[in-house]
């Protein structure tokens, strides 16, 4: 664990750029955060209370002196305000303690007026002495009588905030079928199109259960390799179709996408594994019974 002792900052425009920023995760947050150490003296697993979005937050420091590549950052870099004190974890106690409770009694209300909503989570702004409410629904919500009342229980403003499923798996975090955080929580700024058509070009079947990921909407990763596959799917016969062979004709099985095989049962009914090579020269490539690379989705 070293020091990070603030060097000179450099001016561009009337942004400052710092040349070294730390890296802080704010509680109950998955990832950390690059922030402006503003001179202070910190060390990894200080706390601290940052600048964010939601206004001043604790944290801890994860990581520090990152060289500042960004020299010419559109905006500020969010500043390390100070080290967390006793006044700043009795205030995040009290902010904890006050989510919970408008959670629970959101939950109760929302079963009492059989709301057709989920309540997600809840973030309580001590600062606009506000309490915001995420939720998810298939559709509009007329919450007009919830707000009242939260409000009428509560003493301070509520806002009702309605996030799509996947925004709200990134905020939740959790672990993928594969074992590993979800890459919405680690890395994916944006979300991008995920299609049927991309589970169908890598051979996978279409099961909701095996490709949908924890927010129940088709896996993100499946875009990952897709451009790969489309290439190598191209000219392979679909699955069911019948084909001719070196040996006689038959029907396909099954294709090995990434090996390029094909399993063919011939006529005798004995089963036979080609290489796309060996059945080139019988595949007709204007035949539609081959699955060319850019086929759209029906």
């Amino acid at each position: 664990m070293t020091t990070t002792v603030q060097e000179p900052a450099t001016q561009t425009g009337d942004v400052k750029t710092p040349r070294f920023l730390i890296g802080v995760r704010i509680l109950h947050q998955e990832r950390s955060q690059l922030f402006d150490p503003a001179g202070i003296a910190l060390r990894v697993g200080n706390q601290v209370i940052a600048e964010t979005e939601q206004g001043p937050r604790l944290g801890i420091v994860a990581s520090n002196k990152i060289v500042n590549f960004r020299k010419q950052a559109p905006c500020p870099v969010p500043r390390v305000l100070r080290v967390a004190n006793g006044n700043d974890l009795q205030n995040h106690a009290r902010m904890e303690a006050m989510e919970f409770k408008s959670k629970s009694l959101c939950i109760d209300k929302i079963n009492e007026l059989a709301l057709p909503m989920n309540l997600s989570r809840v973030v309580h702004l001590p600062e606009a002495n506000k309490t915001v409410f995420y939720f998810t629904a298939d559709g509009r919500v007329d919450f007009r009588k919830l707000i009242k009342e939260l409000a009428s229980n509560l003493k301070h403003r509520i806002e009702m905030r309605q996030v799509g499923v996947r925004d709200e798996a990134r905020v939740s975090a959790g672990l993928g079928v594969c074992g590993e955080t979800l890459c919405c929580t680690r890395f994916l700024k944006d979300f991008t199109p995920v299609t049927i058509r991309m589970a169908k070009d890598q051979g996978l079947a279409l099961n909701p259960s095996k490709i949908s990921g924890v927010c129940g909407r088709l896996m993100c990763c499946l875009q990952y390799e897709h451009d790969n596959y489309r290439v190598l799917v191209k000219g392979l016969p679909k699955v069911g179709k019948r084909i001719d062979t070196p040996d006689g004709p038959g029907k396909v099985l099954k294709n090995d996408i990434l090996f390029r095989k094909i399993l063919v049962r011939l006529e005798d009914e004995s089963i036979m594994t080609y290489h796309f090579d060996e059945l080139k020269d019988y595949l007709n490539p204007q035949n539609s019974d081959t699955l060319p690379a850019n086929e759209e989705e029906p």
